[in-house]
């Protein structure tokens, strides 16, 4: 396909972001699959979620072997993230109102913890972690008309909890900058990108720290985000099959599209994560209803990412 059939794809308003075509990478399967969550260890091995199945996967990238390391059922994962130490976190939506959790376990799936319990009323979609040992996650709640959803601090000894932006529709992504002191979200339901300036105390935002350096366009709107070693912000917009480029001011600055959302097909892209010691970004993607199947994409990053 021509590179003018892509751009037409793409909301009129943002035709001037440069574009990448994103290719067929690795067929997960062929039926759908809510891929989410991808999360590089480092170690030669990518992590992701099936959603609805409540799987946990491994891929090991030497081998191109796929492996199911864990299974939730209807507890809905949404993430899974890698400590410093290795151990993984998986977050879950549960019942999508309020009975949504956070665990640990070992990278092959055994040593199960609960670190935010199902009672207490959250729907975790996704988390990032600071230099303190704490980590922030977004609360999956609310609508357009009725933002009930948040971003919440979870301090080192997992103990406390504490609200640290709230009026939110159905936020999503969440990353620290490589400093710390920035705080990316993205805002499902509103369609907004969010940046907050983060004080010495990690729940505290500076004195007018909070902003909104970008309205996106379309339905569903912006889900999982990452960041590479240069600070750049990539963000996947779910039913858009693309993923969009941010400098670290919130400047668009690309957007990667796969290539058959010219049909409207492979449009549930949800999730991107960068290769550690590459220049290389692999975003996930299903077909819904379609006959396309479940797959990972693979497209060129501005940077290599970060563990």
């Amino acid at each position: 396909m021509s590179k003018s059939e892509l751009i037409a794809s793409v909301p009129y308003n943002e035709r001037a972001i440069p574009i990448k075509e994103a290719k067929p990478w690795f067929k997960v399967s062929d039926s759908q699959m809510q891929l989410e969550g991808l999360c590089f260890d480092g170690q030669g091995h990518l992590f992701f979620v099936d959603v609805f199945g409540g799987g946990v996967y491994c891929l090991s990238l030497d081998e191109m072997e796929l492996k199911q390391i864990a299974s939730f059922p209807d507890e809905n994962p949404a993430t899974v993230k890698r400590r410093q130490d290795g151990r993984l976190f998986v977050c879950f939506l549960g019942d999508m109102k309020s009975t949504g959790s956070v665990i640990s376990m070992n990278a092959d799936g055994s040593d199960v913890q609960v670190v935010v319990d199902s009672s207490l009323g959250y729907v975790v979609d996704d988390l990032t972690f600071d230099k303190n040992g704490g980590f922030y996650f977004t609360d999956f709640k609310g609508y357009s008309c009725e933002p009930t959803g948040g971003v919440y601090y979870v301090a080192p000894d997992y103990q406390t909890i504490t609200k640290v932006m709230g009026n939110m529709a159905v936020p999503n992504g969440v990353v620290l900058n490589l400093a710390g002191d920035g705080l990316w979200v993205t805002e499902m339901s509103q369609n907004r990108l969010h940046y907050l300036t983060m004080t010495d105390d990690p729940i505290v935002i500076a004195n007018y720290g909070s902003s909104v350096p970008y309205n996106f366009t379309g339905l569903e709107g912006p889900d999982s985000i990452c960041i590479d070693v240069q600070d750049h912000l990539y963000v996947a917009m779910y039913m858009q099959g693309r993923v969009m480029v941010f400098d670290r001011n919130g400047n668009p600055i690309e957007q990667v599209l796969i290539p058959e959302r010219i049909n409207q097909k492979m449009m549930r892209s949800t999730s991107v994560a960068i290769y550690p010691d590459k220049k290389k970004m692999i975003l996930c993607s299903n077909d819904g209803e379609g006959h396309g199947g479940s797959w990972l994409y693979s497209c060129k990053s501005l940077s290599p990412g970060i563990v």
